[in-house]
């Protein structure tokens, strides 16, 4: 479902592929948000520092070079030939609290798509682990299960085993004083 904002058009395709995992969290890139939001990317980070008290480690963290090298081909390079400074990633809360330090209209209506478009890959993971979740306790029943069918089975060749050891026993010569009951 893409949101207009103003005379923009932004597809949630767009925004879903503009979340990166790092570090373990989803997280979005100072540029990135700065381009669905329609200023500078250095313009966002001085906003961002300015206020960076509300910008706790959880909500924002600078990438790290190995992490920046990981990332350069989806997110380009400079025209001198490299990134100059280094990329801001913005988790979930970190992108909601930049709502309070941007101010533009089209800021506000983008944070709005992207948290929408959070909550909804949040729904859609508590949802597959529901389900995962599920299949756990449908496997371990069928280890349970499995595990008495092999059980019966280890039953059933004791059973033969005794059983052939009954037969042998029976078949054999007897020798030695042979008792009969005389009646």
């Amino acid at each position: 479902m893409a949101e207009k904002i103003g005379k923009i058009v932004i597809p949630d395709e767009v925004i879903i592929s503009k979340i990166n995992i790092i570090r373990g969290k989803k997280v979005m890139l100072d540029r990135d948000l700065a381009e669905l939001y329609g200023t500078e990317t250095s313009q966002l980070k001085r906003a961002v520092r300015r206020k960076i008290e509300r910008f706790p480690k959880d909500f924002m963290f600078e990438l790290k070079k190995e992490e920046m090298d990981n990332l350069r081909c989806k997110i380009g390079t400079s025209s001198w030939g490299g990134i100059r400074y280094v990329s801001m990633a913005f988790t979930e809360h970190g992108v909601l609290m930049l709502s309070s330090v941007l101010n533009s209209s089209q800021a506000i209506k983008v944070n709005i798509q992207i948290m929408r478009i959070f909550i909804s890959i949040s729904e859609m993971m508590l949802t597959n682990k529901d389900i995962l979740l599920q299949l756990d306790q449908v496997q371990q029943k069928l280890i349970n299960h499995d595990n008495n069918i092999l059980l019966i089975f280890k039953y059933i060749r004791q059973l033969e085993q005794e059983k052939q050891k009954v037969a042998e026993h029976q078949n054999r010569k007897r020798i030695g004083y042979k008792w009969e009951n005389n009646k």
